[in-house]
């Protein structure tokens, strides 16, 4: 697996190429001030709704997962070069919940790389994401067309 690579840009990336993003825990504080402002179903705000839904217990929102599984890789640095934006999200897949304490790894993992034909200075980098939680469940899969820039 790659880790914290400067310089990356479009011609680098393979397919079958991974990337470990690093953990990051979630507290109870920031599933509830996250779901208060983006997503205030009850069992991501209120622990004792949390016990009586289906969920038994506080949970994220899945939009925060897909943050946090985001930004985990993010933090690989990968992107700091030739990132320039997205062409949407193709799939996703909650598998398990989020909940406070647990640590979000992503695993990156390059599914197609498609140079532009309209925009010579970039290409598309298909990626699967998929986050895991400190037990090594996976909790979300994501596939994104990442937009990259080619080297200068």
């Amino acid at each position: 697996m790659s880790k914290n690579i400067t310089k990356f840009f479009f011609e680098d990336f393979t397919v079958g190429q991974k990337f470990e993003g690093k953990g990051i825990t979630l507290t109870e504080a920031s599933i509830i001030e996250f779901a208060l402002s983006y997503d205030p179903q009850p069992f991501h705000i209120d622990a004792q709704a949390g016990e009586q839904s289906p969920f038994e217990g506080l949970i994220a929102s899945g939009f925060q997962t897909i943050a946090i599984t985001f930004r985990s890789f993010w933090e690989t640095g990968v992107m700091a070069y030739c990132g320039a934006g997205g062409g949407g999200i193709d799939t996703v897949k909650w598998h398990k919940p989020v909940r406070p304490g647990d640590t979000i790894t992503t695993t990156a993992t390059v599914l197609e790389v498609i140079p532009s034909r309209s925009k010579p200075e970039q290409g598309i980098v298909r990626m699967r994401y998929e986050g895991s939680n400190q037990k090594g469940d996976k909790v979300i899969t994501v596939e994104i067309p990442q937009i990259m820039k080619r080297a200068p």
